[in-house]
């Protein structure tokens, strides 16, 4: 039920690679960190507690151990349905795998092949987190910076464009972390902004765009 943890808490141990991986454990042994030349077989698995989570799950527990009651005694359609056991006897409640998974309320795990020594638990859970910034990018790339279709043939062509998106790329993360604008909005407050010089009996005269103020925020936070 979560008893065993406190809130926050991390685990860094192991996971099978593959589901024919066997693990040995001692009851009364320390979880093993990771590694990559003594577990072959395995991944480094990251577990992280959330004394938060652990109430939503066991709600929706709840709700899936009274759907398979209900299934059970034939007060619902059967469906493929969480801890229904099937047998030739007929459907019971598979007690086993009910337990099991209220055991484990409240963990969550990240799986990664990243030795402790270069990143500590903590950070391999923020890098998770920040995993959004990274699909936001690919989401840029492919939208207002246009990365693809790609029309290209010639291997030096096809890096040459790709580098300039990923330039691009940089420079508009750039932007958006100076001014706090998405880059979409940064477009459409500066494309507007042009300088014309006029020839007028022979002077040139430039006239200058009125800045809006979403105009004058980005410029102020990119020059200073």
């Amino acid at each position: 039920m979560g008893i065993a943890f406190t809130d926050g808490q991390l685990i860094d141990t192991i996971t099978p690679r593959h589901g024919n991986t066997r693990t040995e454990r001692k009851k009364n042994r320390r979880e093993p960190v990771w590694d990559p030349e003594q577990h072959p077989g395995h991944w480094r698995a990251v577990w992280a507690y959330s004394r938060k989570r652990a109430v939503r799950d066991g709600h929706t527990l709840t709700a899936q151990e009274n759907r398979a009651r209900a299934v059970i005694d034939g007060d619902a359609a059967v469906k493929s349905t969480r801890f229904v056991k099937t047998t030739a006897a007929g459907r019971t409640l598979d007690e086993a795998s009910l337990e099991r998974a209220r055991r484990l309320v409240g963990l969550k795990g990240y799986v990664t092949n990243i030795p402790a020594q270069v990143m500590p638990p903590a950070e391999v859970l923020s890098s998770y987190h920040d995993l959004w910034h990274v699909e936001q990018s690919f989401r840029m790339s492919k939208t207002d910076l246009q990365a693809r279709p790609i029309f290209h043939r010639q291997r030096d062509a096809i890096e040459a464009h790709l580098t300039i998106v990923f330039t691009a790329l940089a420079i508009a993360r750039y932007l958006q972390h100076k001014t706090g604008f998405s880059i979409r909005k940064i477009i459409r407050t500066l494309r507007p902004l042009q300088d014309v010089t006029i020839s007028l009996a022979g002077q040139q005269i430039t006239a200058k765009p009125e800045l809006t103020d979403d105009a004058r925020h980005v410029l102020q936070r990119v020059t200073h």
